[in-house]
């Protein structure tokens, strides 16, 4: 990730968990609060937090059709938790059906252990999204009980789990 400048949307949610794993990686980050914002950028990152606060907030500051024509021209995007949901629903550029807070409020939380391949990959899941239904093209990276936790379709990647709470940086990588 050396020499990319990575957005990460700060509108709300997880966003400085996620700028500091980018970070470690090497990557240069910047906070994304507004369309000026965008400019320069090499790909973006869509935390986990409120989807329907942060969609409203994209649309209300006109950010949300700028944002994903740029997605649909190719800038890779990765998106967990609240970010898979934006994907799906408010962007509607990620063929999957997403069921929101599948395994329960906040209460509910919970750490797994999925399989990347052949290898374990810690999970954490925060009032987290189910991946219900995949579309044409979408391939599953991360699974648990063989269900997809991890997707990624052409330059989009998303997880309905937080792997910026984890050690585990396989996602950022592949991002």
């Amino acid at each position: 990730m050396a020499g990319l400048c990575v957005g990460v949307l700060a509108l709300q949610g997880a966003f400085r968990e996620h700028g500091d794993a980018l970070t470690r990686l090497g990557a240069t980050v910047r906070e994304v609060r507004q369309l000026k914002d965008l400019d320069g950028l090499d790909a973006i990152v869509l935390p986990g937090g409120e989807s329907t606060v942060m969609g409203k907030l994209l649309q209300e500051w006109s950010m949300l059709e700028p944002l994903r024509q740029r997605i649909l021209a190719g800038m890779p995007v990765y998106g967990s938790c609240a970010g898979l949901i934006l994907l799906a629903d408010h962007f509607r550029t990620l063929p999957v059906t997403v069921r929101r807070n599948a395994y329960g409020r906040q209460l509910g939380s919970f750490h797994a252990e999925g399989r990347w391949e052949d290898e374990a990959v810690p999970l954490t899941f925060i009032r987290a999204p189910r991946i219900e239904a995949t579309g044409p093209g979408v391939e599953p990276l991360v699974t648990l009980n063989n269900a997809p936790m991890a997707v990624r379709h052409r330059n989009q990647i998303a997880a309905a789990f937080h792997p910026e709470l984890d050690d585990d940086n396989r996602l950022y990588e592949a991002f």
